[in-house]
């Protein structure tokens, strides 16, 4: 992830396994990604981290994740609860949301697209995958892709002509 190192912002890791965080921290890090990384344990939290409530309730609202990567099975409230939100709140809907999860069910696949994911990939079990396919969404959720709230005219001005 080379160009990935220069990129500024933040993602948010969303996964009830603190294993799975962790593993996911190690190979962001392994490939060179240098912004900051915040964990959530489960939905709730995520939401209350992104909406700044609770111990985030200093946090800038402005302040938005490159990408929210995002498990579907998690306790309390689950990855599809969690997208639903992030969907139909006004300021979060411009967030990437890529839904890593083991669950590689037909309907949890729908649902999400449903919602408005912006990707879903499903964890590899071999190691060698794992760490191949993190380094493919990282580098391009984190370096290559832009979002709106890079480009704030384009929110709000169309195309001409199209």
């Amino acid at each position: 992830m080379n160009d990935v190192a220069s990129q500024q912002g933040w993602i948010l890791l969303v996964d009830d396994s603190a294993e799975d965080r962790e593993l996911l921290q190690h190979t962001l890090r392994r490939n060179d990604f240098r912004g900051r990384i915040e964990e959530a344990r489960d939905g709730l939290e995520a939401l209350d981290r992104l909406n700044c409530r609770g111990q985030w309730a200093g946090a800038d609202p402005k302040d938005l994740p490159r990408a929210v990567f995002l498990d579907v099975k998690m306790p309390r409230l689950n990855g599809i609860e969690v997208l639903r939100e992030l969907r139909s709140t006004a300021h979060l809907v411009v967030v990437p949301v890529v839904m890593l999860t083991s669950s590689a069910e037909e309907r949890d696949v729908h649902s999400c697209y449903a919602l408005g994911a912006n990707s879903y990939v499903v964890k590899p079990v071999d190691m060698d995958d794992y760490f191949r396919s993190i380094a493919d969404v990282g580098r391009y959720w984190v370096a290559l892709n832009r979002t709106p709230t890079e480009y704030p005219r384009a929110n709000t001005i169309a195309p001409a002509g199209r």
